[in-house]
């Protein structure tokens, strides 16, 4: 029961941003929006981190099954993409790289961050 509760909050928080996606005017995808709700209400305590812990790492641990139908896509309309492949493939490349950068800038910029509050005793 505890898992159909945590599932329940994770999908009351996407259903909250997809409606996001709809009332708002700005071309921002309704995951995102559901993510910063689940981050402004983790942070401010409307949700406990107990309340959706086991139903989000469970989330995660599937991830990588979620991907099979956009691969199976992409090699059914390979055909399509051909003309344009290596435009593709350097606009992944040049992206993959430049996420993995500013990923790790702002995990280092985090935990300067961090380390500075617990070494003030904050």
């Amino acid at each position: 029961m505890k898992y159909v509760k945590q599932f329940l909050i994770i999908s009351a928080i996407c259903l909250i941003g997809e409606l996001c996606r709809y009332i708002l005017p700005f071309p921002i995808p309704s995951s995102i929006y559901g993510l910063i709700l689940l981050l402004t209400g983790l942070l401010t305590g409307l949700i406990k981190l107990e309340q959706v812990d086991e139903t989000a790492t469970f989330l995660v641990d599937i991830m990588p099954i979620m991907f099979i139908p956009a691969g199976v896509g992409l090699l059914v309309s390979f055909d399509a993409l051909k003309p344009n492949l290596a435009a593709i493939v350097i606009i992944t490349l040049v992206t993959t790289v430049a996420v993995m950068g500013i990923t790790g800038i702002a995990a280092q910029a985090v935990m300067k961050y961090t380390n500075r509050k617990e070494a003030s005793g904050k």
